[in-house]
């Protein structure tokens, strides 16, 4: 019996998340009070209160999924006992603070970083991404590399359904030749960037920056990060491979099936919304998911 805790990226968002957690214990409450301080903004009224715009904006999105995740595995003590974990795209952060390669204020300030570096890279170029659902992966990578704009696989979600990435031309023709390849639906998806692709370069390297100055330490289990789908445990190739991540595509399809092969039993998803826990599902429907309760 192997556990395997994943940990959800941007999109699982919604009010009145991690309230329960807050309200837990005093633990739990000093944690989303001291991040508060270190953010230099009452997140937690967002979180708790605020409107689904607010929450929408990627310098709280992140940074607030983050926190239900990590204070939530926290808060679990002993009873979070993982063989292995991963995070989908920001989850990967989350992941990395639950066993222990990353301090709780190191990785809040990372994931802040990132959702800075991200937003600014936004606005320079603008970008989208599109779900593209019903064709397989090859399919869909020969497409993409056919057109002239920037254009990439950024997340390899499950069997079926693969997130595409680039510029807004870009994306408006690999929706049209998707189509027409017989693509069951190509979905223009609602965000502010082309998340996952060369165009994240700005952020990466400025991510990178603050990654180089973080201490990173042996994790309690072995970590399958997105960039290659493996199970990690050095903290200089994990540090490498989470600056990666940025502009590299998400490859959670391939995760899942390595999680499996090396012996995982039960996925357990830790924080908001219960997204992966159906990707599991998609991967083999015959595995154990569950989402983590107090």
């Amino acid at each position: 019996m192997k556990n395997a805790y994943l940990f959800p990226g941007q999109g699982a968002q919604f009010v009145g998340m991690g309230l329960d957690v807050y309200n837990y214990n005093n633990e739990s409450r000093e944690l989303f009070e001291r991040a508060n301080e270190i953010l230099g903004f009452r997140i937690t009224d967002v979180m708790f209160n605020g409107s689904e715009e607010d929450l929408k904006q990627t310098n709280v999105t992140q940074p607030a999924i983050f926190l239900h995740s990590v204070i939530l595995a926290h808060a679990l003590g002993n009873s979070f006992n993982p063989q292995m974990v991963a995070g989908h795209s920001l989850g990967e952060f989350s992941a990395l603070v639950a066993v222990g390669v990353l301090d709780f204020e190191s990785g809040l300030k990372l994931v802040s970083a990132r959702a800075n570096a991200m937003q600014k890279a936004c606005e320079i170029q603008p970008s989208t991404m599109a779900a593209v659902l019903g064709l397989d992966d090859f399919t869909v990578e020969d497409i993409c590399q056919r057109i002239s704009d920037v254009v990439v696989p950024a997340n390899y979600n499950c069997p079926g359904q693969l997130v595409i990435s680039g510029t807004i031309a870009g994306i408006d023709k690999a929706c049209e030749l998707l189509t027409e390849a017989g693509a069951k639906r190509v979905i223009k998806l609602n965000v502010g960037g082309a998340f996952h692709s060369p165009l994240m370069e700005l952020a990466r390297v400025e991510l990178q920056s603050a990654i180089d100055l973080t201490t990173f330490n042996e994790p309690l289990c072995p970590v399958y990060q997105n960039i290659d789908a493996k199970a990690h445990v050095n903290p200089d190739q994990i540090k490498i491979n989470l600056i990666e991540q940025l502009t590299g595509s998400v490859k959670w399809s391939q995760i899942m099936q390595a999680m499996i092969e090396d012996g995982a039993t039960s996925f357990i998803e830790v924080g908001p919304g219960n997204v992966l826990q159906g990707l599991v599902k998609k991967v083999d429907r015959k595995m154990e998911t569950s989402a983590a309760k107090l």
